[in-house]
């Protein structure tokens, strides 16, 4: 039996710790995401309240609705004006399989206002915008 060289060992043994250490903190980075700044929180709130059920946490969607921070929503192609009449009215299911939105109860303009700016930062910081 050959007996491998003693720095040959080290690195062998070494190895997958590095990239075991080097997956982690790739996972933690990419886990990281970006404090909501202080002008978006209270659409956040509303956001969490209202929408988040259907749209997901931070926008990305769920089997329910679809992810708003997607460039389909973008403002040239969904402006802000779309997001309220969803809300006010309901919308008819037309990019997406998830069947029709119902109008949100409850909900003003104003409230609409800010979840919008807090979607359209969510679309700022996934290069959306």
């Amino acid at each position: 039996m050959r007996i491998p060289a003693p720095g040959l060992t080290r690195w062998l043994v070494g190895l997958p710790a590095l990239l075991l250490l080097g997956l982690l903190s790739w996972e933690a980075c990419a886990k990281q995401e970006a404090a909501v700044p202080v002008e978006f929180q209270k659409g956040e709130a509303k956001f969490r309240a209202n929408c988040v059920r259907c749209h997901g946490e931070r926008a990305v969607g769920t089997t329910q609705g679809p992810p708003l921070a997607h460039k389909i929503y973008e403002p040239n192609h969904h402006g802000d004006a779309a997001f309220q009449r969803a809300a006010a009215n309901g919308v008819r299911a037309h990019h997406w399989q998830f069947g029709d939105m119902p109008k949100i109860e409850g909900v003003t303009s104003e409230d609409v206002e800010q979840i919008v700016a807090y979607v359209r930062w969510l679309q700022r910081q996934a290069g959306i915008m």
